[in-house]
């Protein structure tokens, strides 16, 4: 079998070492965004102008417009965006706590009962010569790590959403001296999260691994049995992040948009329209707080789908300890590859038009790519025996490192191709939106037509490259292949989430231009800076999902093994019956998100509408309109609505397992995944064609385009409906539907040991 290369104390080194690189480069990025100041004042040293901008002169200054008055405008707008998405997030999580509380004690209580809460050891569950820890530990370690995970998910999402509101302000400032003085801040404040992010996951799961050994010792099978809650902690509190911000986000805009665009003809984003602050700080609760929080949880739980499988295969078996934690290897290793790419489009190169600005960002996915496979393949080398054995179902099936190698590339190169279809069909550059865009000539309902064409098309591949790197990975080594595949996709997270980051930045940055009231030309280019991100953004939902998917399924093949279940058979009728309901959640789920955000829409329609007809002055903008009262439209409508689609995810693994047994919830995991990832795919790929036609519209930088605008004609007003019924596809209902298929999986794999016990109540009787 022979050993790992790199010894145990290079791995002890390593990881942490690269997660503290991380943290530091973050803090370096922050430090670079806050020299752009929020104040008027003139540096006393113009020779000291860096490259970076920040004592640029300005290039051209204001037509007629007081510098000094517009600074303290862009800085009054960023304090009430920051004031508003810091207390909906603080709403959010003291709910959110509420529950973390409550279902910690039902982790506890459901895996204590396994052994009647017995102290006394036991014989392990796969190997039953040796004596393991008692099931009451692995119940107080599971609820430590569930936690845990649920902590650093919120912390996560928390920390992405302030540095965002900390530098919109900053990138509209920029604006004034170049799109790339503006891209740049933009970009950095993404680079800050991304690598929070990673870095704050990856440690923190090293960390908790590296106490519960203190306790376990020798007993790896228990101990990498008890970190899955980790997983399970990330990803629950994802799904109140995203379900919740999603809701909020798009209640405010849908909002904005019917009444200040379609009703008023005022532009987007006019200080007029009372639900201005609402949508931007929509913005940052769901597309940064929300997208951190679910990255971070398909990170968390790929990792412990991997370490679950690892601990019963030789890795486990004959503490191999490198060998062992290669899935956190691989992440450290990750975290550096992330930050050699993000100085290619901060220091190398600089970009000085707006058509610059997409390629850039598409280089960054295609560098870091790149650079990790090299990397992969180092820790392949490294940190793994040439040869090993993976649990497969009951046996133990032989894998050598290069195979290995191969499933973790398969899945971040599946990432990549993921990530380019998802642009093809989502950028105004290319004609699938263009034909949508075209189809608004004939009014909204052939733009409708043409949008959801286009979401069911845009399917076809992602699940070819997800299907190929699935029989992939599992040919050569079974479960862990798949586990391993999923980190691969994810590895590049650091610098994925910056270029997701981007985007909701350069939207804000694009709202306070308007609002404070900045010329034409500085609008512009936070729209160019806006209009990559959107397709970015969108780059970014096909990751999660294309993750998701595999995240869930090697989470399902974990539990396959851990409730002792040797084959998945379709045919009995235990599994069909769970099959068939599994598949139809996504959609039970989907209609709850939908519905949601078209009632919190229909609240803040009729606020806005009020207020145009009651306030004097509005429209003629001599008065202010009532911004709180939209943002608590929106925040309450988000906090009661989360909860039942919540509900419905977190509670059918449970009622499943304890009436129906572990076959039946096989059948439900595999169910929802296979439909769930469809549904996924095509939500957000629509919704984000239809939001980039509009944009197309708007911009008219083609011939094409302006023989259809300009904004206010027909195919305009046809367009923003498109845009409008998108919009709870793309942020609400999409992005939502991975965390759904992953959570169910990862909680019933922690569940798996009671279920296993006392599951199946009803074919009992």
């Amino acid at each position: 079998m022979g050993a790992a290369i790199l010894p145990d104390l290079g791995t002890e080194i390593l990881i942490p070492v690269c997660a503290i690189i991380g943290i530091a480069f973050a803090l370096f990025q922050w430090l670079l965004v806050s020299r752009v100041k929020l104040t008027a004042a003139r540096d006393p040293n113009p020779n000291a102008a860096g490259k970076n901008g920040y004592n640029d002169y300005l290039i051209e200054e204001e037509e007629g417009i007081n510098d000094h008055n517009v600074v303290l405008k862009c800085a009054e707008i960023q304090n009430a965006i920051s004031e508003g998405a810091t207390s909906f997030l603080f709403t959010e999580y003291k709910y959110v706590g509420i529950f973390m509380v409550a279902f910690a004690a039902l982790i506890f209580l459901f895996l204590g009962s396994v052994e009647g809460f017995s102290t006394s050891h036991q014989p392990c569950t796969y190997d039953e010569t040796k004596i393991c820890k008692p099931a009451l530990a692995t119940a107080l370690f599971s609820t430590i790590s569930f936690l845990l995970g649920g902590i650093t998910s919120v912390i996560s999402g928390f920390l992405g959403m302030k540095i965002a509101t900390y530098a919109n302000a900053r990138t509209t400032l920029e604006a004034r001296k170049g799109v790339g003085k503006a891209f740049i801040v933009a970009f950095r404040s993404g680079a800050v999260m991304g690598f929070l992010l990673a870095a704050n996951g990856l440690l923190v799961l090293y960390i908790t691994i590296n106490l519960f050994k203190l306790y376990y010792g020798e007993d790896w099978g228990g101990l990498f049995e008890a970190i899955t809650g980790y997983g399970l902690g990330g990803s629950s509190m994802a799904l109140f992040g995203r379900v919740g911000g999603g809701i909020y986000t798009k209640a405010a805009d849908v909002g904005a948009d019917l009444v200040g665009k379609v009703e008023r003809n005022i532009p987007e984003d006019d200080p007029r329209n009372p639900a201005v602050i609402a949508d931007n700080v929509g913005d940052n609760v769901g597309d940064i707080a929300g997208m951190g929080s679910d990255l971070f949880g398909s990170y968390a739980e790929s990792s412990c789908a991997a370490l679950v499988v690892a601990s019963i295969s030789s890795f486990g078996v004959n503490h191999e300890y490198t060998a062992m934690l290669y899935p956190l290897i691989i992440s450290s290793v990750g975290i550096l590859v992330c930050l050699l790419t993000t100085l290619f489009a901060t220091d190398f190169f600089e970009i000085k038009a707006v058509k610059e600005i997409e390629p850039a960002l598409k280089k960054q996915l295609v560098i870091s790519t790149i650079f990790m496979t090299v990397g992969i393949a180092l820790v392949s080398w490294l940190a793994l025996p040439s040869s090993f054995t993976i649990f497969n179902f009951g046996v133990q099936k032989v894998v050598k490192n290069w195979q290995l190698f191969l499933c973790v590339a398969v899945g971040l190169w599946a990432g990549l191709i993921i990530g380019f279809v998802t642009e093809y069909y989502t950028s105004n550059a290319y004609s699938p939106v263009q034909d949508v865009a075209d189809s608004c000539r004939t009014g909204a309902a052939t733009n409708v037509i043409f949008g959801l064409a286009l979401g069911y098309k845009s399917v076809i591949i992602p699940i070819f490259a997800i299907a190929i790197s699935i029989f992939v990975s599992f040919s050569f080594a079974a479960m862990y292949g798949i586990a391993v595949a999923a980190l691969g996709m994810l590895s590049t997270i650091a610098t994925g989430l910056a270029i997701d980051a981007y985007g909701p930045i350069s939207d804000n940055a694009g709202g306070i231009a308007e609002m404070a009231g900045m010329s034409h030309r500085i609008r512009e280019r936070t729209d160019a800076l806006d209009a990559a991100g959107n397709t970015t953004a969108a780059i970014g939902k096909g990751f999660a999902i294309g993750s998701a998917a595999l995240v869930s399924l090697a989470l399902f093949g974990a539990f396959v093994s851990r409730a002792g279940i040797t084959t998945v058979d379709v045919l009995t009728p235990k599994v069909f019956i769970g099959l068939i309901v599994g598949a139809m959640l996504p959609y039970w789920f989907s209609a709850m998100t939908m519905k949601s955000v078209g009632s919190a829409a229909l609240k803040m329609v009729e606020e806005v509408r009020r207020q145009f007809n009651t306030i004097p002055g509005l429209m003629e903008g001599t008065t202010k309109p009532d911004y709180a009262t939209c943002v608590k439209i929106s925040t309450d409508a988000s906090i009661k609505e989360m909860i039942p689609p919540g509900a419905l995810v977190m509670l059918t693994p449970l009622i499943v397992g304890i009436f129906f047994g572990v076959e039946t919830l096989s059948g439900v995991l595999a169910g929802s995944l296979v439909s769930g990832v469809q549904i996924a795919i095509s939500a957000s790929n629509t919704g984000g064609a239809w939001d980039n036609a509009k944009k197309y519209i708007e911009a008219g930088a083609s011939e094409h385009a302006r023989s259809l605008g300009p904004k206010g004609s027909d195919p305009h007003k046809a367009a923003v409906i498109g845009d409008t019924i998108g919009d709870p596809l793309k942020d609400t209902s999409g992005p939502s539907l991975n965390i759904l298929i992953k959570l169910m999986a990862v909680e019933s794999l922690v569940f798996a040991p009671f279920f296993a016990t006392h599951g199946g109540l009803l074919f009992k009787i």
